[in-house]
């Protein structure tokens, strides 16, 4: 079975999916080990790369690249959607038996594609890459990361293995699968999960970044914390509804105690200033919740509205030969030259 699985693995077309945002300094250098490394396994391959909305040299250089590489194909993204349109944009348009997710900035190492590719020839529909060093990211950065996987799968049925990033390999099963999902509000790493296929794992430890600096601040991440949590599990909303109950049934009693104080024994409650503070409280607890409630109810106006996950403007490859194949969002058709205007 193994040596079969092989046998077809080792004729099997390869795709490398590459979000990129302003990365025009790590470019040349990614290009260049990626080339080498994906010719070290023999086999045919393809390398997309998703330029963001950057407003560097990036997609000059890309231009200038794909005069050279004719396995190198581009899409460009008339704005900066985020990475989860982007990662989306690439499983839409690659074509290979098997895909591979990684970062533009040389810190997912492509030598490790040899054993990404192993697992998925011994059968595996997903490979995943865990992050065994964390060291450069700061201590705030990784307790908060800790949290949120701590959290997200505790309150989701999903498990996100701890450390594990958009560095993977996909077959084309399991890329199919993740296109079948429609929502609007995509969380990759959510998204992995919900597919349910025979999922391997292999450490990794990251390279330095050469150049540039990370495009995820600390707003970015809280915004895809939020997303992960809104997007995969409604416990949230649960939550308030204990918080409530909680509040309500001290506060009754309260009450109750000042009524009974008040008639049976004559005895005044004075205290205005609690009572303020009581009510300053309990205001904030309900507009927490109405902020809880919003957050859900936004994203269902956002998925009644079926708007597009992405817009491309311009591609460079053989991507431009299938124009159909941006299932999440739209492909803009080629400038006409000023010859072809008139």
């Amino acid at each position: 079975m193994t040596d079969s699985l092989t046998h077809v693995a080792s004729h099997s077309r390869l795709s490398v999916v590459v979000p990129c945002h302003n990365e025009a300094l790590n470019l040349p250098e990614l290009l260049r080990v990626l080339e080498a490394s994906l010719q070290a396994l023999k086999r045919p391959f393809e390398v997309i790369v998703v330029d963001d909305g950057s407003t560097d040299t990036s997609f000059t250089q890309l231009s200038n690249a794909a005069l050279t590489r004719p396995w190198l194909q581009v899409l460009r993204l008339a704005r900066n959607y985020g990475k989860e349109a982007a990662l989306t944009a690439g499983l839409d348009h690659a074509s290979g038996d098997a895909v591979v997710l990684m970062d533009g900035d040389l810190q997912h190492p492509p030598e490790l594609l040899s054993a990404l590719v192993d697992a998925w020839s011994n059968g595996a529909d997903m490979v995943v890459a865990i992050r065994t060093d964390r060291a450069g990211d700061g201590l705030l950065r990784r307790a908060g990361t800790r949290l949120f996987y701590r959290l997200l799968n505790a309150m989701s049925e999903q498990h996100i293995p701890m450390d594990a990033g958009d560095f993977r390999l996909l077959s084309r099963r399991a890329v199919a699968s993740i296109q079948a999902l429609p929502e609007r509000s995509r969380f990759m790493k959510g998204l992995y999960a919900l597919v349910g296929l025979k999922l391997v794992t292999v450490n990794y430890q990251p390279n330095a970044r050469i150049a540039g600096r990370s495009q995820f601040g600390p707003r970015k991440l809280w915004r895809l914390a939020i997303d992960g949590i809104a997007s995969f599990t409604s416990v949230p909303l649960r939550i308030w509804s204990y918080i409530g109950l909680a509040l309500a049934v001290p506060a009754g009693l309260c009450a109750l105690w000042i009524v009974v104080r008040t008639l049976v024994y004559g005895v005044d409650t004075p205290g205005y200033a609690s009572l303020a503070t009581m009510i300053l409280f309990f205001s904030g607890v309900q507009l927490i919740g109405l902020g809880v409630i919003g957050e859900y109810l936004g994203r269902v106006y956002i998925e009644t509205k079926r708007r597009p996950l992405y817009v491309i403007s311009d591609t460079l490859g053989d991507v431009a030969k299938t124009p159909d194949a941006a299932h999440g969002g739209i492909r803009l058709p080629a400038r006409a030259s000023p010859e072809q205007q008139h």
